[in-house]
């Protein structure tokens, strides 16, 4: 493993050791078939406690690993004969954000999700999955398309956040952002939005207004990053855990709390360990959600989400007499 978190040192040191003792059975008369039987029992516990007991902080970091799959990934593996579409007919595209045409299970739709990328140098291509405003004209230059064709619209939604450079304030940031948020709100195709890494602020919700929304296990969805909570909050970003244990950013919390509509659990040991069997995980849920919904009138779509969006951040709170 290349990338190694540190709460799963003790998992992967186990590891090591019975790749050992296995490759000495192998290459000499010593038979160590017990000592790996034992160890390997051992293995399963740990990681069912280290993978079962993970805290608010060890998801994010599960959130942030460099190995773990992307929109393109997700999508080679749900989706047949994807088509790209670029651009927005505005000012340009933006490759942070990618879209297009695809089939799912024999469905016409439209797919599209943030995209970072694995390495420096893809990463720097991509502008780190921060998109710039063109890349939210795009995605909504394609759901118009998807409106206008019936097909329903799913997203992934894996961004640190919206770019907040100075070019990218220049051209409309906030204004195409929040186009996107009326704009999807009143669409009358279905819209299935999954948070598969980070969701940030309002770079994430510029793609996650929808009839239902998912999270993959270890995936985060805040108005902030933990280091950007405890910078505002303790002036001090190295507080980052502390604030990720208050803000209640992970997938359970917010299921909880009645933001998002189900978990989608994740393979041991987070979503880059096994992306055939994730996406059979994913898969299962967006044929749900499309099979509840594709039998709405445009009416009653409308209508769920208009309550699917007023409920949320209701508070009760006690009468005194």
């Amino acid at each position: 493993m290349k990338h190694v978190l540190p709460f799963e040192k003790p998992v992967v040191e186990l590891k090591e050791k019975i790749a050992e003792l296995k490759k000495i059975t192998s290459d000499s008369d010593i038979d160590f078939t017990d000592e790996i039987k034992k160890l390997e029992g051992r293995l399963e516990k740990l990681e069912k406690e280290v993978y079962g007991n993970m805290s608010p902080w060890d998801r994010v970091q599960m959130a942030r690993h460099p190995e773990r799959p992307t929109t393109l990934d997700y999508i080679e593996h749900l989706f047949t004969q994807f088509l790209e579409l670029h651009g927005d007919r505005y000012y340009g595209d933006d490759e942070a954000i990618v879209g297009g045409i695809a089939n799912f299970e024999g469905t016409p739709v439209t797919v599209i999700g943030h995209q970072r990328g694995k390495d420096t140098k893809e990463n720097i291509r991509r502008n780190f999955g921060m998109p710039h405003p063109e890349g939210y004209r795009k995605a909504l230059r394609l759901m118009y398309q998807a409106e206008k064709f019936n097909r329903p619209i799913i997203t992934f939604i894996d961004t640190k956040g919206a770019y907040p450079g100075r070019a990218a304030e220049e051209r409309g940031q906030s204004e195409a952002i929040a186009r996107n948020l009326r704009e999807m709100a009143g669409l009358t195709v279905p819209i299935i939005c999954v948070v598969i890494g980070e969701g940030g602020s309002g770079g994430a919700l510029g793609i996650s207004v929808g009839d239902r929304l998912y999270m993959l296990e270890n995936s985060t969805y805040s108005v902030i990053s933990p280091e950007g909570a405890a910078a505002l909050l303790w002036k001090d970003s190295n507080l980052a855990q502390k604030a990720a244990e208050s803000m209640r950013i992970t997938s359970y919390d917010l299921k909880e709390l009645d933001i998002i509509d189900e978990v989608i659990e994740e393979v041991q040991g987070g979503a880059h360990r096994d992306i055939q069997k994730q996406s059979e995980a994913i898969r299962d849920m967006i044929r749900r959600g499309l099979g509840e919904l594709n039998g709405l009138t445009d009416d009653q779509l409308l209508d769920q989400r208009w309550e699917k969006y007023q409920k949320i951040g209701a508070v009760s709170t006690a009468v005194r007499s």
